[in-house]
């Protein structure tokens, strides 16, 4: 549904955003990570036809970005401080998004309402946006991003000041709204991304660095494999072990009959709980502990970009 090829921006002679190319399928929640500086926003500005490409292209809904017009039909874009008319009651301020997009009045209201129930707004549907909290004003601007109907939904930090449980509500909305849309959503807290994503990239220095699910990225973050191994009368398991791998490293020590060992692969899909699990049973030995380790998505962000995070953000 989005799909990015070789994207690069220029401002002047700086470079903010290069080569950069991905794909988000529909119904697909995609995390866009990455430091202040990365070219995250750039990114979406491009995707949302705010700035065009220096070079290559993106297709939205397989609509490439020079048809920007078409582009935004197609689109429904969250800034980070999402815009309103604050002196309008919501209704209203819908009513004026609504006829922007050229809705046919016959059935703008019924969209109104219908986004008003799927965001939670029916309560303060006739409130003034000045008097909402800041959790009720990102779900105005959700619902006005949504009431074209777009196929993507393209959201800048939409959780940025909210409480927890503000944080919780948007997140299960955009979890509901991912069923039948594609979602591009950028975050500087890093757990919210992982509870709220299905796939993440990080950019920095405006390329990519990496790109997959937590799993997936959890196993880069580490630059290969790392298993923690306990067994009873292990050390015929681990000379196997050592045999079947030949770039594996070992580190054991004893305890009477307990050996504790942490072995360490370059490759991190190579498969040593496999081959830990089949000598123990070929030498009857007791195994009792085998546990990869995986890295928590700071540590791959800090990994991936050099960059230091502090805790819960990037």
């Amino acid at each position: 549904m989005i799909e990015a090829e070789n994207l690069t921006r220029y401002y002047g002679d700086m470079l903010a955003v290069k080569d950069l190319s991905f794909r988000v399928q529909c119904g697909e929640v995609m995390g866009l990570l990455g430091p202040n500086g990365a070219g995250k926003s750039t990114t979406m500005k491009m995707l949302t036809c705010y700035l065009p490409p220096s070079s290559g292209t993106a297709n939205i809904a397989g609509v490439a970005l020079d048809r920007n017009i078409e582009v935004r039909r197609h689109i429904g874009y969250l800034p980070e401080n999402a815009p309103s008319y604050s002196d309008l009651d919501v209704r209203t301020h819908l009513r004026f998004v609504g006829r922007m997009h050229g809705l046919p009045k016959a059935t703008l209201e019924d969209r109104i309402t219908e986004m008003a129930g799927v965001c939670g707004l029916h309560g303060v549907i006739h409130r003034r946006i000045d008097e909402l909290s800041k959790g009720y004003r990102q779900r105005v601007g959700l619902a006005a991003s949504m009431l074209h109907d777009p196929d993507c939904l393209i959201l800048d930090e939409p959780t940025t000041g909210l409480d927890p449980n503000q944080i919780v509500e948007i997140r299960h909305l955009i979890r509901r709204l991912a069923e039948k849309k594609t979602v591009l959503l950028s975050s500087h807290v890093l757990p919210e991304v992982e509870a709220a994503c299905d796939r993440m990239m990080i950019i920095d220095g405006g390329e990519l660095r990496a790109i997959g699910t937590a799993a997936e990225l959890a196993r880069q973050g580490h630059g290969g494999a790392i298993l923690h191994v306990r067994l009873k009368g292990g050390d015929a398991v681990l000379a196997d072990v050592a045999g079947a791998f030949a770039d594996v490293s070992i580190d054991s020590e004893r305890d009477g009959q307990i050996v504790t060992a942490v072995l360490r692969h370059p490759d991190p899909d190579v498969l040593m709980a496999e081959t830990v699990f089949r000598a123990a049973v070929a030498h009857d030995a007791v195994l009792l502990e085998l546990r990869p380790e995986t890295a928590r998505l700071e540590d791959v962000f800090r990994r991936m970009t050099g960059k230091p995070v502090a805790e819960g953000q990037a």
